[in-house]
């Protein structure tokens, strides 16, 4: 997978997650991949639902370490 951008939110409550997400979401292109590593676990249901309401399309997430990783190809 092709990551434009990598963000990291490890320690960091909601909404910051979200927060980080949509600042980066808005420096890359549509069509390129935003990677974003959290550890808050509502970051999960939340970016879910963020990647959705925004038009973006979650490529995958997986949980290594308590590290919930997610990739969203901006639309």
């Amino acid at each position: 997978m092709n990551v434009t951008k990598v963000v990291d939110a490890k320690g960091l409550a909601c909404p910051m997650p979200i927060v980080r997400t949509k600042k980066a979401m808005s420096e890359i292109e549509s069509g390129q991949i935003l990677e974003i590593h959290a550890t808050d676990k509502g970051a999960k249901s939340d970016l879910t639902a963020w990647t959705k309401s925004g038009g973006h399309e979650l490529l995958k997430n997986t949980e290594e370490n308590d590290v919930l990783k997610f990739w969203i190809k901006k639309g």
